[in-house]
């Protein structure tokens, strides 16, 4: 038999795929999921349950969690990256993890061909081929969904005729929940003016008394949550818990898609968006304008790539190491107060904080030059604005 990894996550396109792929195309199905956050051992165990179901030969759920985020999240809370300055890229990035685990996984089994079951209308598809077409060319691509143009009542329709009935009732909102946020999409989000309703989150509101807490980083990572130290996934995990009980973390991302239309996704996303702001308030009191200033262009060159599917380049390995170096001095404790909806940055304390009171405070006295330093470095400061004015004599 022909042997296939099939990315699987026991949905309806994942499952026709799974049905279709072992009972009318012969192939010998190895379904695998890549957790990256958000599957429980008992969600895990039904899907398992599921594949076997459907045709499929063996079922693997692969581990990819601290993968995910050594290879990807820490570089985007190194460098802060918000997609138009809203979205932390929470699914977009966790897609490119899970392809290269895939055909990694491909590889290791001597697998022939991998499966998914994108459509052809949206992101993944680029995301999920460009990973396999990469790293594994000689690997062919099966999507019988995107090839074959069926609508979710056609796959219904196949599955039932094949005695596989589950309950396949399009759900109000599609939630996709990982490591770095969730997503939310429904019939809001596929117009241009209607918000998601309060109920289309999946954290609700359970806190209205406001709390503070202490966010310790080290060298840029979340090492530890009101003192109490832990690995920086285990540090999310328990920030994401304390936070989304305020319903924090909640918008709508509009954004250009990778094949050229434009989209509309809400997200909740509570611990990504308070260590990326806390970050980047320590970062501004530890790092230079310039450091400042460079790491903003590289990093949204950085979240832009990885969006659409490019992290194979060897350019963001390039960027990688220049966000990981900027992060040497990034230390120190940031304090944070959580109110219901919304959060509050009230300060930092760190050794490496650059509001050196010795040189004087903004606005105050100074101490570390006299007045005519002052007057000097103004004049000379002024000179090119002088030159200009002098030749050009133009004040339009």
């Amino acid at each position: 038999m022909k042997k296939l990894v099939l990315a699987y996550s026991g949905g309806l396109d994942t499952s026709y795929c799974a049905k279709h792929l072992s009972k009318e195309e012969g192939y010998e199905v190895h379904a695998v999921s890549v957790n990256t956050g958000g599957f429980t051992q008992e969600e895990i165990k039904e899907i398992e349950q599921k594949a076997i179901e459907l045709g499929a030969t063996s079922y693997t759920s692969l581990d990819a969690v601290s993968t995910f985020y050594e290879k990807v999240v820490k570089y985007l809370i190194f460098g802060n990256v918000l997609r138009n300055n809203t979205y932390p890229l929470s699914v977009s990035a966790e897609r490119i993890v899970q392809a290269v685990e895939i055909v990694n996984y491909a590889k290791k089994i001597g697998a022939k061909y991998i499966a998914h079951g994108s459509t052809g209308a949206g992101n993944d598809q680029v995301r999920f081929d460009m990973i396999f077409q990469t790293i594994a060319p000689e690997i062919e691509i099966i999507t019988p969904i995107r090839d074959n143009k069926l609508s979710r009542e056609a796959e219904i329709e196949y599955l039932q005729q094949n005695g596989v009935d589950y309950p396949w009732e399009k759900a109000k909102y599609s939630v996709n929940r990982g490591l770095w946020g969730t997503s939310v999409g429904g019939d809001e989000t596929l117009t241009s003016h209607l918000p998601l309703p309060e109920t289309a989150y999946p954290s609700q509101l359970e806190k209205q008394s406001s709390k503070q807490l202490k966010l310790t980083f080290n060298k840029g990572e979340l090492v530890a949550v009101d003192g109490e130290t832990g690995n920086p996934v285990d540090n999310i995990e328990k920030l994401e818990d304390i936070a989304s009980k305020y319903a924090i973390g909640r918008d709508i991302h509009v954004g250009d898609t990778i094949i050229g239309i434009k989209g509309r996704v809400g997200f909740e996303a509570a611990a990504p968006l308070i260590i990326i702001k806390a970050h980047h308030l320590l970062e501004k009191h530890t790092l230079s304008k310039w450091q400042q200033y460079q790491k903003e262009q590289m990093a949204n060159f950085y979240g832009m790539l990885l969006h659409e599917g490019n992290y194979l380049d060897e350019v963001m390995r390039n960027i990688e190491a220049f966000l990981a170096d900027t992060q040497k001095n990034v230390s120190g404790d940031v304090f944070v107060t959580l109110h219901p909806y919304r959060f509050d940055l009230d300060g930092v304390s760190s050794p490496h904080d650059l509001m050196n009171a010795s040189f004087g405070s903004y606005g105050e006295m100074n101490k570390g030059w006299t007045a005519d330093d002052a007057k000097g470095f103004i004049k000379i400061l002024s000179n090119p604005g002088k030159i200009a004015n002098h030749v050009n004599q133009n004040h339009d």
